[in-house]
């Protein structure tokens, strides 16, 4: 795949969309990243290598237009010698290197376009990565947060389980032995008064009941 279809790729990826279709989101962003980090070293390095290629364009057409000046003045110092002929091919040389410079000056022409282009790929590539950067770690979060919530939901399972009533047995036989412990502190005790005439009440209807089979029995 060639630098600037991968690049496309990427840039035109939606990246929200391929983590929602994702079985595993944080692997696939870190794939991701990984692709733009590999995708942006070689854009760097391609416009590197174009940054490189002009300035030895410069150097040479710098070269070439000493040249041109210098065939120049050898035309000019032949016609004033009267020398037309070896003026003539003074001019020639000149126009040769002029049209080499013509040439090399197009050709940077096209190198700084290529340049410049590399130029905004790469600031949009690093756009990109950092959106990317910022959802690998948002994710990060978002998966610390679920780790813990389940943590804590399994912990609160457990407590509500063996836990929880282990310490309500613990507190129902603490009340239990409270309350066998005022028995033994106040023991029961003699019947009250009320309960004496209560029982008076029920003695005299006995027997007066009593009394009543008595004096039947004693008609007959």
């Amino acid at each position: 795949m060639g630098i600037f279809t991968r690049f496309k790729d990427i840039v035109n990826a939606n990246i929200n969309s391929m983590l929602d279709r994702a079985e595993d989101p944080e692997k696939m962003i870190k794939l991701m990243i990984h692709e733009m980090e590999d995708t942006l070293i070689d854009l760097k390095s391609s416009c590197a290598g174009v940054i490189a290629g002009t300035k030895k364009l410069e150097r040479k057409t710098a070269e070439l237009s000493e040249k041109i000046h210098l065939w120049e003045e050898r035309a000019n110092l032949a016609v004033s010698r009267g020398l037309d002929d070896l003026a003539r091919e003074a001019l020639l040389e000149k126009r040769r290197f002029a049209e080499i410079v013509s040439t090399l000056e197009a050709e940077m022409h096209e190198h700084q376009g290529i340049c410049t282009q590399y130029q905004e790929d790469i600031a949009e590539l690093e756009e990109k990565l950092a959106a990317a950067k910022e959802k690998k770690r948002l994710l990060a979060e978002r998966h610390k947060r679920a780790v813990g919530k389940k943590k804590a939901q399994q912990e609160i399972r457990r407590s509500a389980s063996a836990d929880t009533m282990a310490r309500f047995d613990k507190l129902e036989n603490r009340i239990e032995q409270i309350e066998a412990e005022a028995e033994l502190v106040n023991p029961k005790t003699a019947p009250k008064t009320e309960d004496k005439f209560s029982g008076m009440a029920a003695d005299v209807e006995i027997e007066s009941e009593l009394a009543r089979i008595k004096a039947a029995q004693n008609r007959v």
